[in-house]
C-alpha cells in the first residue's frame, strides 16, 4: 500500500448491507461504541453489563435464566453450551436443519461428544415426528440434550421450536432442550420460559444490530445443575466460574466495554420501538422480499430454497439458482455496480444460492433499494426473471 492509497475505495452514498450478518448498525449503536473504555472498578461498568443481561432476558422471554456474556462470535457460544452441558462420551441429539446444525454437530464431536443426527431434507424444516421417534427409541436415556437451530441462516428455514418441545415431552424424555437463536432473536418471537427451553445461545451481529464479538448463553436452573455436575475440563466457558456479581469474574477477565455499550444501546432501540412492532416490521419487510422472489421466479431461473412458505424466515431469504446461473456474478454485479451487498451460499449451498438478509436496522426504503439493485444485477447478467418483482414488493409493503 502506498502512502497516498486508501484501504477502501471511495464510492458516493451508502453501500446497502443485506447479508444476514453482520447487519446494518444503527448510528446510536455506533455512537455508543465510541465512548472511552473504563477502569474495571469504575461504578459505570456494572450497570452496563446488568443492562445487557436484563435486556436479553426481556427479549428472550425469560425471568429466571442466568445470562452469560462472552467476547466471542456465535461459534464461541456453541462451544460454551457444549462445554457446560456435555461431558466427553455423552450423547446429544442434533436436529438436522442444514449447514449450521452440521457445524454444531462437528464441534460437539471435536469436543468428545457422541452426536446423533436426524436427516436434513433440503428445503424443509425439522420434522418433530423424527425427533420424537429418536427420543422414544432412547429408552435408557443416554441422550442428555436436544440441540436445535431456530433459524438456519444458510437455508433461511425457521423451525417450529414449540413443536420440538412437544415432541420431547411426548417421548417422555429428560434431555435438556437447547436452542440456537443467533439468526432469530430480534426478528421473530422467542419465548424461552413459555416454550420450555433450558438453554439458549445467541450472538450480537444479526437482529441485535451490534457488531460481531458478543456471544451469550441463557441457562435455566436445571441447566445450571447439569453444568455443576459436568466433569468435562473447561475454564473460560465455565458457567460456574462466571456466575456471580463481579464483572471481572463474569467475563473471565476484562469485559469488552465498547461492544457492551453498543449492545445496551441496541436493546434500548428495540424496546423503544416496541418488541411487537419490531417483529411486525420484520414480517412486513420479509413479505416484500418474498413477494419479489415469487415474481422473479416466474421464468424458472431462480426460486425459493424453502419449500414450505410458513417456514421461510423473516431474517433472510435464500434464493436457489438454476444450474448455470452464477451466484458469484450476481453478487459481484450487485455490489460493484449497484452498491448492494448480499450473501452467497454456505456449505452444501456454495455456488447454488444467493441470500438476501432483511433483519435488524432496516426500513421499507432500504428493502426496496436492495431489491432494485438485485433485480438490476439479474437483468444486467441476462438472467430471465418475471417482470413485476418490485411492484409486488411495493404492494406487499402497503398491507
Amino acid at each position: 500500500m502506498t502512502a497516498d492509497s486508501k484501504p477502501y475505495p471511495y464510492f458516493p452514498g451508502n453501500r446497502f448491507l443485506h447479508s444476514p450478518g453482520p447487519t446494518h448498525i444503527p448510528k446510536a449503536v455506533r455512537d455508543a461504541m465510541t465512548n472511552q473504555p473504563m477502569d474495571l472498578s469504575d461504578p459505570r461498568v456494572d450497570p452496563i453489563i446488568a443492562g445487557c443481561e436484563d435486556g436479553l432476558r426481556r427479549l428472550l422471554g425469560t425471568k429466571q435464566a442466568q445470562i452469560f456474556l462472552y467476547a466471542a462470535n456465535g461459534h464461541g457460544g456453541w462451544e460454551a453450551v457444549i462445554a457446560n452441558v456435555l461431558a466427553p462420551g455423552q450423547k446429544v441429539l442434533i436436529a438436522g436443519t442444514g449447514h449450521f446444525s452440521d457445524s454444531w454437530a462437528l464441534m460437539a464431536e471435536a469436543m468428545g461428544a457422541v452426536v446423533v443426527r436426524t436427516p436434513y431434507r433440503e428445503g424443509f424444516p425439522i420434522d418433530p415426528n423424527e425427533i420424537e421417534q429418536v427420543l422414544r427409541a432412547d429408552t435408557s436415556h443416554e441422550i442428555v440434550a436436544l440441540f436445535a437451530v431456530h433459524t438456519d441462516t444458510a437455508s433461511s428455514t425457521t423451525n417450529d421450536i414449540p413443536a420440538l418441545r412437544a415432541a420431547l415431552d411426548a417421548a417422555g424424555h429428560p434431555a435438556l432442550f437447547v436452542v440456537d437463536v443467533v439468526a432469530s432473536l430480534g426478528a421473530t418471537e422467542v419465548a424461552m420460559d413459555a416454550w420450555g427451553i433450558n438453554v439458549i445461545m445467541g450472538a450480537s451481529q444479526k437482529g441485535l444490530m451490534t457488531p460481531p464479538g458478543i456471544a451469550f448463553c441463557a441457562a435455566d436452573a436445571r441447566a445450571m445443575e447439569v453444568s455443576a455436575k459436568n466433569p468435562s475440563h473447561r475454564f473460560y466457558w465455565d458457567w460456574q466460574l462466571r456466575a456471580g456479581p463481579f464483572s471481572y469474574k463474569k467475563f473471565c477477565g476484562t469485559p469488552p466495554h465498547n461492544l457492551l455499550m453498543g449492545l445496551q444501546a441496541a436493546l434500548g432501540l428495540i424496546f423503544e420501538e416496541g418488541v411487537d412492532q419490531v417483529l411486525a416490521r420484520h414480517r412486513r419487510l420479509a413479505g416484500a422480499v418474498q413477494a419479489a422472489v415469487e415474481a422473479w421466479s416466474a421464468r424458472g431461473q431462480l426460486g425459493f430454497l424453502v419449500q414450505v412458505p410458513q417456514s421461510r424466515s423473516v431474517s433472510v431469504t435464500t434464493i436457489l439458482l438454476a444450474p448455470g446461473v452464477s451466484s458469484d456474478d450476481i453478487r459481484t454485479i450487485a455490489r460493484e455496480h449497484y452498491q448492494v451487498s448480499i450473501a452467497g451460499g454456505l456449505g452444501p449451498f456454495q455456488g447454488r444460492v444467493i441470500r438476501i438478509g432483511h433483519l435488524g436496522d432496516l426500513n421499507p426504503a432500504m428493502i426496496l433499494g436492495c431489491l432494485a439493485g438485485v433485480e438490476a444485477a439479474l437483468r444486467k447478467l441476462g438472467i430471465a426473471i418475471g417482470d413485476d418483482g418490485l411492484q409486488r414488493a411495493m404492494r406487499a409493503l402497503e398491507d
